[in-house]
Formats: C-alpha cells, sequence, structure tokens
C-alpha cells in the first residue's frame, strides 16, 4: 500500500471524488486549493483531498474508496496517514458530511467527535437531492478530531 500526493491533473480522478462529493461544481470549489492524496495498492483504492481552514484547522473535504474496495480499511487507512502526516502542524482534523448512517459512524470509529451542523447545507447547495443509504441528506454535520498533544496551542508550528 502506498500513499501519495498528487500535485497535477487532480480531475484524472475525477469519478472517484464524485463518489464522496455527488456534483461537480462543489468540488470545484475545494479540488485546487486543496492538497489530494490517493491511496494505491494494485491500483487506485481511495483518495481524499484536505484543506487549511486557517485557526489550527485541517479540513477533509473528500474522503472516497472505489466501490469493490470498501470495508477494507483504505479510508482508515488514509485518515490515519492524515493524523500522522498533520500532528503537530494542526490542532483539528475536521470534516463535513450529509447525517447518513453509514457515513458520521465511520468517522466516530476513526475517533472524531460530533461539533457542529449547518441545517439545510444540501438542499441549500445542490441541484438534486442526495440519498445516502435511504436518508436524504439535508444538514451538513460537522466532526472534529485532535491531531496534536493538548499542550499544542493553536496556530503554533504553521
Amino acid at each position: 500500500m502506498n500513499i501519495r500526493e498528487i500535485h497535477e491533473n487532480k480531475k484524472q480522478f475525477l469519478p472517484l471524488l464524485l463518489l464522496a462529493d455527488e456534483q461537480e461544481n462543489m468540488i470545484d470549489r475545494y479540488l485546487e486549493r486543496g492538497t489530494m492524496y490517493v491511496l494505491e495498492d494494485g491500483g487506485v483504492k481511495a483518495e481524499c483531498v484536505v484543506t487549511d481552514e486557517g485557526g489550527g484547522i485541517l479540513e477533509l473535504k473528500n474522503l472516497a474508496v472505489e466501490p469493490e474496495a470498501q470495508r477494507k480499511g483504505y479510508g482508515k487507512a488514509l485518515i490515519d496517514f492524515l493524523v500522522r502526516q498533520y500532528a503537530g502542524c494542526y490542532a483539528l482534523l475536521q470534516v463535513g458530511t450529509g447525517d447518513s448512517p453509514l457515513t458520521v459512524p465511520f468517522y466516530e470509529k476513526c475517533g472524531f467527535v460530533r461539533w457542529h451542523r449547518i441545517p439545510n447545507f444540501f438542499t441549500d447547495h445542490y441541484d438534486h437531492p442526495i440519498y445516502e443509504a435511504g436518508v436524504q441528506l439535508v444538514d451538513m454535520v460537522y466532526l472534529q478530531r485532535k491531531l496534536c498533544h493538548p499542550a499544542c496551542t493553536t496556530g503554533s508550528g504553521f
């Protein structure tokens, strides 16, 4: 298994990106300013995009695993990689996602805790209803995970 950063032609992974964010214009809002990683294991199995949101916060904007490779630990491996890669540089790793019975428990198992929600995010920003596991996604749920030792102070190491 190998994780590498993608510097150019990030849209070559658009089909994978669209698994986690169904609308291309929403992906366009963060893709170029974000840092993208792909996980390879006999081919690309997963990808993620993170952005610096300021104030010591690194945001996971997109995390997707090829359907045939799901539930094999690739998503968790990418999160573990991000935690190792950015600990000491950021205080928090956060993710915004739909309130889905599949996605939220995954992040909670990876050490994230619910932080806040943005009402009607999906209905206000997407041109079609989005469903996951039979549930229409309406609100954006934000979860956070500490990245550094509690002695860290926000802003150090930036």
